[in-house]
């Protein structure tokens, strides 16, 4: 005899219009990889009621002071990131230091995108972090929420 579900569980799915948000996060003091998983925690929506794994349901995010940025132990020096470009011996290493003292909002946005889902939709999701290595945007038309972490 075969046996009879009687469960009627739904999966819910956003289908109205998302309400964005602007955001803004101090990074002065402010350790990379804790500070990038709270960044990409907001940039995926997770902390909205309406969270849908597959739709973008994010909020803008605004770093300041990314050129404040720390890192833990000896990573400072020693760190060190590679891209290849694709041609025969290409292999291309920079360190931590060189990268965080040419163009810091780099770092942020290497850190954060790893987290993201891969596809369209962390394309998407990343384009909506804006990373600024002093402390002024150019976002102040939005009103940002600051956010204490």
């Amino acid at each position: 005899m075969p046996i009879k579900h009687t469960h009627n569980i739904k999966t819910y799915t956003t289908k109205q219009q998302i309400k964005k948000t602007w955001y803004c996060i101090d990074a002065s003091g402010k350790t990379l990889g804790r500070l990038s998983t709270t960044l990409a925690y907001y940039l995926q929506g997770k902390h909205k009621i309406k969270y849908t794994p597959h739709i973008d349901t994010g909020d803008y995010i605004i770093i300041l002071n990314a050129k404040k940025i720390i890192v833990s132990g000896k990573k400072y020096k020693n760190k060190i990131y590679y891209h290849h470009s694709g041609y025969a011996g290409g292999l291309k290493t920079q360190t931590f230091q060189d990268i965080i003292n040419k163009q810091p909002e780099k770092i942020i946005k290497m850190a954060v995108q790893g987290m993201l889902p891969k596809g369209t939709l962390g394309k998407n999701m990343i384009k909506k972090l804006k990373i600024y290595p002093g402390n002024t945007h150019k976002h102040n038309t939005q009103q940002p929420k600051i956010i204490k972490t």
